[in-house]
């Protein structure tokens, strides 16, 4: 078990070191000047020179690169003094020379051209947003996806088995930013007086009167828009296994022995048709982070995805960065997470 885990820890960790690395050399080949970005078009020269140093572009490309893998590492070279410990937030573990020091730290991933706050302060108030957004849409997914295989698998080859499998294949070609489109054009337009439900807004509403106040029945609808796929992949997945299960010996086992049909269902079918379905939940969990970019930026959410997409548009490129950085350390920790589940929920997983 233990060599199973290190082999997986081992390869997560150069994905995202491939990742950390094509983001870098995507980001530093693009011909926008973030000394322009920085300070706007009136700059001059002596200015710009400054910008160039404190940003690090007067030095060499693989410098510069070596100096962001450091600045991402948890342990980091950096020099001694109160400047750059104010910058890094860094905790000196040992001094490796009269000037630098060997220190454990936060990643740091820059600050924003537009604002010049840190990326990590930016990104540590929109992480919650995301998370709970992709929560809210894998909860609706799950129950909703079960739901409808335990009522298609149950009736199968009749109207509500047609329509559920009809509603899937629906749900799993539509494209996520053409439902959210759709979603909120008609329950948060044509149908706002019956619903109540706003196209656009966040987690927070502002009054002026009342103040900053909750408002979670925002989260409705872009929750809906961004479960759609993951439930109709739940509901074919759920009312296939199923199936299956039902025609096992035990079931039929059961059904003699008197036991009505639905604890013959609840009790002893579904528990093990569930598997594969566990197996759906944890990995689309991942995905919908990926997936919430372009939801979040319709239904005006605020999140990684909305302050990504506003980030391209103003070329604000290290936010950018962070926010793509962050969005793949997520789904690698939640892929070695589900890795180590099956290495322990199943042994035989261990041999590959």
């Amino acid at each position: 078990m233990v060599t199973y885990l290190a082999k997986r820890i081992r390869y997560s960790l150069l994905v995202l070191l491939g990742v950390v690395t094509v983001v870098f050399f995507l980001f530093n080949v693009l011909p926008a000047d973030p000394v322009r970005l920085t300070m706007g078009q009136r700059t001059d020269f002596k200015t710009a020179q400054n910008i160039q140093h404190d940003l690090g572009l007067d030095k060499p490309l693989w410098t510069r690169y070596a100096l962001f893998l450091n600045d991402l590492s948890p342990i980091a070279v950096h020099e001694r003094s109160d400047a750059a410990k104010q910058m890094y937030g860094y905790i000196q573990l040992f001094p490796v020379s009269g000037k630098y020091a060997l220190t454990l730290q936060w990643p740091y991933l820059g600050r924003s051209y537009r604002t010049r706050r840190e990326v990590t302060s930016v990104l540590g108030e929109a992480l919650p947003g995301t998370m709970l957004l992709a929560l809210a849409a894998m909860v609706f997914a799950t129950i909703a996806g079960i739901a409808l295989g335990i009522v298609a698998a149950l009736n199968k080859g009749k109207i509500a088995d047609t329509i559920a499998l009809t509603a899937s294949v629906v749900g799993i070609s539509m494209p996520s930013f053409f439902a959210g489109l759709l979603i909120a054009y008609i329950f948060g337009y044509l149908l706002h007086s019956v619903t109540g439900l706003n196209m656009t807004g966040s987690l927070w509403d502002y009054d002026a009167f009342t103040g900053r106040h909750l408002a979670v029945r925002n989260m409705i609808l872009p929750a809906l828009a961004l479960g759609i796929r993951p439930l109709a992949i739940i509901t074919q997945l759920t009312r296939s296994a199923l199936l299956d299960v039902l025609q096992q010996d035990y079931i039929r086992t059961a059904y003699a022995k008197g036991l009505p049909k639905y604890k013959v269902v609840l009790r002893h079918a579904l528990p093990n048709a569930l598997n594969p379905v566990i197996t759906a939940v944890t990995g689309w969990l991942a995905e919908l982070l990926a997936g919430a970019f372009f939801i979040e930026y319709i239904f005006g959410w605020k999140g990684i995805g909305k302050i990504t997409v506003d980030a391209l548009d103003k070329f604000d490129f290290p936010l950018v960065m962070g926010a793509v950085l962050l969005t793949a350390f997520i789904f690698i920790v939640i892929n070695l997470l589900t890795d180590m589940l099956y290495g322990m929920l199943d042994p035989r997983v261990r041999l590959y």
